[in-house]
């Protein structure tokens, strides 16, 4: 695999400017470095704790907790009809507490605590931590965990996330290896989106023998702490959690159209309707798509009227809420 393209100094209008037009992974040297948090993380577990702790609102999280058979391997069982770790309620200051318990465990349960919101569980903490690459409305999402493997997934949405404790390693594979990682289900999943049921560990080539095609595309980066990575919305990336106490924070903005309609909303809507029609029925439709969606030979709105408000060129606000409510008519 080739390394991730390393930037240094990065600041707010280059990241705008140069990064995110790449439409390429980033990885970021010491983003947030100076941030209070991190130097906590730097100094000691124990100390990441306790700087942690002082924010606890006591509010109840999630916490996913794994049998230590699994060996940190969040997934899906073998017959893919339900997922290996179970989702308990807990707080932050226990998750933590606990983490702190088992980190010289030789074979723990894995524990990750996911997507924390911050503003409400951790009141204060974003005004001493800011994020200096983004706009202060894109709020922060915190990840804890001990050693774990999190399986080459997307997200719908562009996202920035920085190591604060531990390190992480990221594999980054493009949108067009869709086909080469071999998605698993879209309805029971370990996280919210289908993902490749390839162990990029110890991947089983005579099971999935495409894989190596989508390897030869992939990008790897260890994050230390400080360290952050720009992950364009749609690129497949898996997680080894690399130490026993490991702190991240993210950050998701995009992924949604003008309308506020999500396209992974539509792709499943698609699924429904069309991938099961026959192969003749499937190429014609594609010729729809192509035109009014992907638009690879021209233009649909080209030869209308320029101040028409239709879906081809553009709604009004009331337009468009009629055709929301049509379509959520159309799909009881």
């Amino acid at each position: 695999m080739q390394a991730i393209r390393v930037w240094e100094k990065v600041d707010y209008d280059q990241f705008h400017g140069e990064i995110i037009p790449l439409n390429q992974p980033a990885h970021i040297k010491s983003v947030v470095g100076h941030w209070p948090v991190v130097e906590a993380g730097i100094e000691s577990p124990e100390a990441i704790v306790s700087y942690l702790k002082k924010y606890d609102s006591e509010k109840i999280i999630s916490a996913l907790v794994g049998d230590p058979s699994i060996k940190g391997r969040f997934f899906y069982e073998p017959d893919l009809q339900a997922i290996n770790f179970q989702k308990v309620q807990v707080t932050l200051g226990i998750g933590l507490d606990r983490l702190l318990t088992i980190q010289h465990d030789p074979a723990p349960h894995a524990i990750a605590l996911q997507a924390i919101p911050v503003d409400l569980v951790m009141p204060g903490f974003e005004q001493q931590n800011q994020q200096p690459l983004l706009d202060k409305s894109i709020g922060p999402t915190m990840w804890l965990g001990n050693r774990a493997t999190v399986a080459p997934h997307y997200d719908i949405h562009d996202n920035l996330a920085c190591v604060v404790a531990g390190q992480r390693q990221f594999t980054l594979f493009p949108p067009e290896q869709i086909n080469n990682l071999y998605p698993g289900p879209m309805l029971i999943t370990p996280g919210g989106v289908p993902v490749s049921m390839v162990d990029i560990q110890q991947p089983d080539l005579a099971r999935y023998p495409k894989y190596v095609e989508a390897e030869k595309t992939g990008q790897q980066a260890t994050l230390e702490p400080g360290d952050g990575i720009y992950i364009p919305a749609l690129w497949w990336h898996g997680v080894e959690s690399l130490q026993a106490v490991n702190v991240l924070i993210n950050y998701w903005w995009g992924g949604l159209s003008s309308t506020g309609l999500s396209p992974n909303d539509s792709l499943m809507h698609s699924m429904m309707s069309i991938a099961n029609l026959s192969p003749e029925k499937r190429k014609d439709w594609r010729q729809f798509f192509d035109y009014y969606v992907f638009k690879t030979q021209s233009d649909p709105a080209a030869d209308l009227p320029a101040d028409l408000n239709d879906l081809a060129t553009s709604l009004t606000p009331e337009q468009l809420a009629q055709v929301r409510q049509f379509l959520m008519g159309q799909l009881k």
